[in-house]
């Protein structure tokens, strides 16, 4: 059963293989870029492998960065559809007054808790964990990024 304390997802291979993976070659070739300066060797070789070790880098970065945004996309379809489903009105009032961190820690309540929440969230402007703690029915996500 998810909840608050194991909601958070890790993607084990982008987080602890790619990533630092990428960052240990990029390291490694601007010490070699470094030394081939100090040296005078085949600058245009290392200036090739810095340019590569960068691209490698920011590629799994920019791919998280891409998933993540569109994730925050379909949250806020998804609470514009579960608003109008339980209310028959627009999301839109009421989501011009949330943040987007708050519009996703919401989404995470349950059909019973949600409208109560919503009002409770902009009322006293909770911050995302405190509205992911004051959540009783914990609606699961186990499909994120």
């Amino acid at each position: 059963m998810q909840n608050y304390k194991n909601h958070a997802r890790n993607f084990a291979v982008h987080n602890y293989v790619l990533i630092p993976l990428a960052l240990a070659f990029f390291i490694w070739t601007v010490v070699n870029l470094v030394n081939g300066i100090i040296d005078s060797t085949d600058f245009s070789g290392h200036l090739y492998h810095m340019i590569a070790a960068t691209l490698l880098l920011l590629l799994p970065l920019v791919a998280r960065y891409y998933g993540l945004k569109n994730q925050d996309r379909i949250i806020r379809l998804e609470m514009r559809f579960r608003y109008f489903e339980l209310t028959g009105k627009s999301f839109k009032e009421k989501e011009s007054k949330l943040k987007l961190s708050q519009i996703i820690s919401l989404r995470f309540a349950g059909d019973d808790e949600l409208l109560p929440l919503i009002e409770k969230a902009i009322k006293e402007d909770m911050k995302a964990k405190e509205i992911k703690l004051a959540i009783n029915n914990w609606q699961e996500d186990n499909r994120r990024v």
